[in-house]
């Protein structure tokens, strides 16, 4: 995939799941702070290590029947 698609597409699942002004704020906020995904990602994963899968699920599916009612 091209990096023009990768921003078409992540613009459009910005756009799709925040909206027009709050995609806006995120990217503002993204280049307006220091970011480092890789860390998140880690601090993220470490954080949910005791959850169960079935328990992720459901807070997946929780978010995803939020924002597709």
């Amino acid at each position: 995939m091209t990096d023009t698609k990768i921003l078409q597409r992540g613009v459009q699942v910005l756009a799709q799941y925040l909206g027009d002004i709050e995609m806006e704020r995120f990217i503002a906020l993204i280049q307006r702070e220091p970011f480092d995904y890789t860390h998140w990602r880690q601090q993220w994963v470490t954080e949910r290590e005791e959850e169960s899968i079935e328990a992720i699920s459901r807070q997946a599916m929780a978010l995803r029947a939020q924002h597709h009612p």
